[in-house]
């Protein structure tokens, strides 16, 4: 048995919590339609409404940034995909589809059914990360990427269709978008 993610990630400072775009952050706080609880929820549990348009913690995220944002090229692009292509084949992971845009990356993987969507993507960071480094040098936040990203579990072949569908034809300037050439790789959209 397999399960299927569509693994989202942003590049450092590029998206930050209370963009006017909305965000799926740590931000805790009570919505009007939540039911009354003295705990605080936290709004990152797929499905629900994102955050959004909260300027001061957009201004205060951006105060305690180490460096500045980062943008991908068709450089970074490709040795990203490289990276991407790698790690899936060394942890018996299959890519799906990939696509990298200036600001932000999808995957779309399957994994053994006992794979943790963190660790999942955090592999791809990290690795992601030190292919970067090696290949133009540490950035001066220290960092590639945001913290976290999103991991969506897809439940069945038709959200896998979909997301391959999104990730391979919704994305806005990608610098690249990837599928593997064989038939295991294409999966008809709804």
């Amino acid at each position: 048995m397999f399960r299927h993610w569509l693994l989202t990630s942003s590049f450092y400072g590029t998206w930050l919590p209370g963009d006017r775009r909305g965000f799926v952050g740590r931000v805790r706080d009570l919505r009007p339609e939540d039911p009354p609880t003295t705990v605080r929820i936290e709004h990152d549990t797929p499905g629900t409404p994102y955050d959004e348009d909260m300027p001061g913690l957009e201004r205060a995220s951006a105060e305690l940034m180490r460096g500045p944002p980062i943008l991908a090229a068709a450089t970074h692009a490709e040795v990203l995909l490289a990276q991407f292509q790698e790690t899936a084949r060394f942890r018996k992971w299959f890519l799906f589809a990939v696509a990298v845009m200036a600001n932000h990356v999808h995957l779309v993987v399957e994994t053994p059914l006992d794979a943790n969507g963190t660790k999942v993507l955090g592999d791809f960071k990290a690795y992601g990360s030190r292919a970067l480094t090696a290949r133009f040098g540490k950035p001066a936040s220290g960092t590639w990427w945001t913290y976290g990203g999103s991991k969506r579990l897809l439940p069945d072949e038709q959200a896998l269709a979909a997301a391959i569908h999104y990730v391979l034809y919704k994305q806005y300037s990608p610098l690249l978008v990837w599928s593997p050439p064989d038939e295991r790789g294409r999966v008809s959209a709804p």
